[in-house]
């Protein structure tokens, strides 16, 4: 991801101007060319005063050109620099304008803009009135304050690339953190949904399914009535306990004393089955994974989780049908379960969301595993393997 942002003015770095950088910069050049112009000033009012006016006109003008180097800086460089030719008080915007261009660290720039300076300081100081004149010291004396000039000109320049830089480092990283956030933030919601729909969807099909049958029987005495109502009460009690367990879970930097049961695990699928079975629910189950190596926790919880989405969905889309679980597997070679049911010609009135396998999938890719879904015939088919340490 490219971070360099363009400045308003057209270069990285370059700082925005107030009314108040303006002021000490044509201050600055103000008295950088009165203490150029000062020694001539005099002479040319006494005996050149066509020159002098020349000069006031083309430095007030240079003044003025100066205020746009950050729209074209070479071409106002030059142009203010070609003024300073003919006018010591121009010398002032041209330094100016010359520091400007040196700032943007491009080698041909510089070297033309500091080229043309040098050359123009060389024309005034040729053809102004100054007394006692050394050709030669006033040529080292230009050389030198020019390419002082460019060279403070490229410091600047280097020290906001250097500046920008870090500021963009620093706002990159933030963003990053905020992203790296977002995305925690993104993936716990999805953990959470997870396991939700996992915990209460079996229950809330339960609860669903016991509530229509009462609904249905209008045979039923009190007594037979209340028990119906007290499993439905049960089961709606466990589902609350179960999203306690979760989010307990789920919060694990939580400060409270922790209030979960423990997760799960795959010793636990058997009283799965038979709560299923308790429940009016015809499950043959068949379990063949060798445990002599206990089954890992997370590979276990997953199993269970397979488990009671296929007796959760066998229930929604095929009630009353015959339910059968295989599970086989060693520590060699993984474990496999596969549910499965007849498709169903009727569906119960619990509603469903559809997302409870596209979850079951997403937990079993991220264990290293996979799942599958298919009609065999007559049956719908689920069918999942996992590795043993997932």
């Amino acid at each position: 991801m490219d971070t360099r942002r363009a400045h308003p003015e057209g270069h990285p770095g370059q700082p925005e101007l107030t009314w108040v950088s303006h002021a000490w910069r044509y201050a600055v050049c103000l008295l950088f060319s009165a203490l150029v112009w000062s020694n001539v000033a005099a002479v040319e009012w006494r005996d050149v005063r066509g020159f002098f006016v020349v000069e006031l006109a083309l430095g007030a003008a240079s003044f003025v050109l100066v205020h746009f180097r950050r729209r074209a800086p070479v071409r106002i460089a030059l142009l203010v620099a070609g003024v300073s030719a003919f006018s010591g008080l121009a010398s002032g915007p041209a330094t100016l304008a010359a520091v400007s261009v040196a700032t943007r660290r491009q080698f041909r720039e510089v070297v033309l803009v500091g080229v043309v300076n040098f050359l123009a300081a060389q024309t005034w100081t040729t053809i102004a009135p100054i007394q006692g004149d050394d050709y030669l010291i006033t040529t080292l004396v230009n050389l030198a304050v020019n390419a002082g000039i460019m060279g403070w000109g490229l410091y600047i320049g280097s020290r906001r690339e250097l500046l920008w830089s870090l500021r963009s480092r620093a706002e990159r990283a933030e963003l990053e953190q905020e992203l790296r956030l977002s995305q925690a933030r993104t993936v716990e919601r999805t953990r959470i949904a997870g396991e939700m729909h996992d915990v209460l969807a079996h229950r809330i099909t339960q609860v669903s399914m016991q509530a229509g049958a009462l609904a249905f029987r209008d045979d039923l005495d009190g007594d037979r009535l209340r028990e119906g109502l007290g499993q439905i009460q049960r089961q709606a009690n466990d589902a609350l306990h179960e999203l306690r367990d979760v989010l307990g879970v789920l919060r694990e930097d939580d400060p409270s004393p922790p209030t979960a049961r423990p997760q799960p695990t795959y010793d636990d699928i058997a009283a799965l089955v038979d709560e299923a079975r308790t429940l009016g629910l015809d499950v043959d189950y068949t379990d063949t994974v060798d445990t002599a190596t206990p089954v890992p926790a997370a590979t276990g919880r997953t199993v269970y989780r397979i488990v009671q989405e296929g007796i959760t969905n066998a229930r929604k889309h095929a009630p009353g049908a015959r339910v059968t679980i295989r599970s086989t597997g060693d520590p060699g070679s993984g474990i496999t379960v596969v549910v499965s049911n007849p498709l169903g010609e009727r569906r119960s009135a619990a509603p469903g969301a559809g997302l409870g396998l596209v979850g079951l999938r997403e937990r079993a890719e991220l264990r290293g595993g996979r799942l599958h879904q298919r009609a065999e015939g007559s049956s719908f088919v689920l069918e999942a393997w996992l590795p043993w340490s997932a």
